[in-house]
């Protein structure tokens, strides 16, 4: 017999107990969030045309092609 009566235990710590969880749900739920997995090619076509566009506005843009 031990010199002890009552067992002793601690509860697991949740590492994303404090208030990580919440936050990282809130970014995978967000418009701008991303992802690891790969683009489709018409992903990608449409995201780098989006891009072209936006460069385009700049004053300073210029084109090899048009040179």
């Amino acid at each position: 017999m031990g010199i002890f009566r009552k067992q002793i235990s601690f509860n697991r710590h949740d590492p994303l107990d404090d208030g990580l969880r919440d936050a990282i749900s809130a970014e995978q739920r967000s418009n701008d969030s991303f992802t690891l997995a790969d683009p489709t090619g018409e992903e990608l076509t449409e995201k780098w045309d989006a891009i072209v566009k936006d460069v385009e506005k700049d004053p300073g843009w210029f084109s090899f092609s048009k040179d």
